[in-house]
C-alpha cells in the first residue's frame, strides 16, 4: 500500500504507483512518474517531467530535475529482469537527463550512491557502481558498470570511465579524458588515452592539506612513478618510509588492492 506523508506537496498530474513511499515534506512537480518499489526520503523534490522507478530508495532533501530517470533497468545484455536495487543517500542533486539505473545480479545487485554528491546534465552512472559522498559528475559524465569512485573526486565534463575502474579519493579527471585504468587518490587525469599527470594539489589545498603532507605526497608519487619498475613492487618497498603520512599510505594501500585494472601512469597508453 502507498505510503504518502500529510506534508507531501504533489502535483495532480504526477503518477505515485500503488506502494510507494513518500516521505515527509516531499514536492513532486507536474507529469513526474514514481514506481511502486521507490522511497522518497524526507524534503526531496521532483521538478517536471523527473522519473523514479525501480526498487530505488533516495535518501533526504534530494533534487532531481527534469527529464532525469534514476532507478531505470541495468543497461545489460545479462539482465532478465530480476529485481536489483539503487540506493541515493541524503542531499544529492541529480539535474536535466541524469540517468542511474540499478544493479544487475551478476555484480551485487545493487547500485550505490553515497551523501552530497551532484550529478550535472545528462551524467549517466550505470550498473552496480558504487559513489561515495561528495562526489562531482560534470555534465555528459559517462560511467560504465561495475566502476568505484571514493569521496570528493571530481570527473570533468564529457569524460568516460571503463567498467570496474576504480577511482580513488579526490582524484580529478579532466573534461574529454577515457579513464580506462584505477586512478590513485589525489591524482590528475587528462587526455584520451588518458595519462596520470601529477597530483590535485589544489584540491588537497582547498581539503584543509597542509604543505608539509602535500610535499610528502608528492614525493612518494615520484618514487613511484618517476623511477624504472613495477609500480605495485615500488608501492611496497616504500610502505615504511610513509607510514607516519595517512595520506600518502591512502595511496599505496589503493595500489596494494585487489583489483580488476591496471593503474594509470603517465606513461600507460604513449605510442
Amino acid at each position: 500500500m502507498t505510503s504518502i506523508s500529510a506534508s507531501a506537496r504533489i502535483h495532480p498530474s504526477s503518477v505515485i504507483e500503488d506502494g510507494a513511499v513518500i516521505g515527509d515534506n516531499v514536492t513532486i512537480g507536474p507529469f513526474c512518474y514514481v514506481g511502486p518499489k521507490v522511497v522518497l526520503g524526507e524534503g526531496t523534490e521532483l521538478l517536471a517531467h523527473a522519473v523514479v522507478t525501480g526498487r530505488t530508495t533516495i535518501g533526504a532533501y534530494g533534487k532531481i530535475f527534469s527529464n532525469a530517470v534514476i532507478g531505470g533497468d541495468p543497461q545489460s545484455v545479462h539482465h532478465t529482469g530480476e529485481e536489483t536495487t539503487l540506493d541515493v543517500g541524503d542531499h544529492c542533486t541529480m539535474r536535466e537527463g541524469v540517468t542511474i539505473n540499478c544493479g544487475t545480479v551478476e555484480g551485487g545487485g545493487r547500485t550505490v550512491v553515497g551523501n552530497h554528491n551532484l550529478f550535472l546534465a545528462n551524467s549517466h552512472v550505470a550498473h552496480d557502481c558504487q559513489l561515495g559522498s561528495h562526489i562531482i559528475l560534470s555534465n555528459n559524465v559517462m560511467l560504465a558498470g561495475h566502476v568505484k569512485i571514493d569521496d570528493r573526486a571530481i570527473l570533468g565534463g564529457g569524460c568516460a570511465v571503463h567498467q570496474f575502474t576504480r577511482i580513488g579519493r579526490q582524484a580529478f579527471i579532466g573534461g574529454l579524458s577515457a579513464c580506462s585504468y584505477d586512478l590513485i587518490p589525489y591524482g590528475m587525469l587528462n587526455g584520451n588515452p588518458g595519462l596520470l599527470g601529477g597530483l590535485n594539489v589544489v584540491g588537497m589545498t582547498r581539503a584543509g592539506i597542509d604543505r608539509a603532507t602535500i610535499h610528502r605526497v608528492r614525493k612518494a608519487y615520484k618514487a613511484l612513478f618517476d623511477e624504472e619498475g613495477a609500480i605495485r613492487e615500488k608501492a611496497s618497498a616504500i610502505r615504511d618510509e610513509f607510514a607516519d603520512c595517512k595520506e600518502a599510505m591512502e595511496v599505496l594501500d589503493f595500489i596494494a588492492a585487489d583489483s580488476d585494472r591496471a593503474l594509470s601512469s603517465p606513461f600507460r597508453g604513449k605510442s
